[in-house]
C-alpha cells in the first residue's frame, strides 16, 4: 500500500469528533460554543463533566492508537508514520467539521504510545509533571511534546523519532494562541473557564 494510503487511513480516523458527538449525545449541545470552542477533552472539561472529559481523552488517544496498529500490522513500522501524521492532521483539521478541528494532544498521545509505548509514556509523564506543577494544560502539552523527539532518540528509532519532530511542530502550530496567552498571563488553568 502506498504512503497516502496509510495518511488517508490515519486522517479517518484521526477526524472523529468525539468530543463534540459525546456532548451532543448527553445534551450538553455544541461543545464548540463552549469555554474555548475547542472539541478536545479539555474543553469538555469545562462542561463540568469529569466523566465525559475522560471518556473523550479516552477516545481521542483511541482513535489515534488504532490508526497506527492498524497501519503496522497492514504495511510495518514505516506505515506508521504515515498513518500516525495522518491521525493528527486528522483530528486538527477534520473534514466533517469545516477543517476545524482540535489541539491534538489526546491524539498525538495516543500515536506515541500505539508506535513506541515507553515514548508514549514518558512524553505523557512529561505533561502529568508539568501540569501539577502549573495547573495549565497548554503549557503542560507544549512541554511534552518539545521533549518527545528527544525522548524518541533515546527510547525507540529514526521512523518514531521523525513522527515526535511532525506531531511536534503539529501541536505547537495549533497551540498558537495558547503560547500568546502564556506570554501575557493571560492562559486559563484546568477546569477553569477559557
Amino acid at each position: 500500500m502506498p504512503a497516502v494510503s496509510f495518511v488517508l487511513l490515519g486522517y479517518l480516523l484521526g477526524s472523529i469528533p468525539f468530543g463534540l458527538v459525546l456532548t451532543r449525545a448527553v445534551g450538553l449541545g455544541d461543545i464548540r460554543r463552549i469555554g474555548s470552542g475547542n472539541i478536545g477533552a479539555t474543553n469538555v472539561l469545562r462542561t463540568g463533566n469529569k466523566g465525559l472529559a475522560a471518556a473523550t481523552l479516552l477516545l481521542d488517544g483511541l482513535k489515534g492508537a488504532v490508526a497506527v496498529l492498524l497501519a503496522a500490522w497492514l504495511g510495518g513500522h514505516e506505515a506508521v508514520l504515515w498513518a500516525g501524521i495522518g491521525a493528527v492532521v486528522g483530528h486538527a483539521f477534520p473534514v466533517w467539521l469545516r477543517f476545524k478541528g482540535g489541539k491534538a494532544v489526546a491524539t498525538s498521545y495516543g500515536v506515541l504510545i500505539a508506535a513506541a509505548w515507553p515514548v508514549g509514556i514518558a512524553a505523557g509523564a512529561v505533561w502529568l509533571v508539568t501540569a501539577a506543577a502549573s495547573r495549565t494544560s497548554s503549557l503542560a502539552a507544549l512541554a511534552s511534546f518539545a521533549l518527545a523527539p528527544l525522548i524518541a532518540a533515546v527510547l525507540a528509532d529514526l521512523t518514531v523519532v521523525k513522527l515526535a519532530l511532525v506531531i511536534a511542530v503539529l501541536v505547537f502550530a495549533r497551540h498558537h494562541t495558547n503560547i500568546r496567552r502564556l506570554l501575557t498571563g493571560t492562559e486559563p488553568r484546568i477546569g477553569q473557564k477559557a
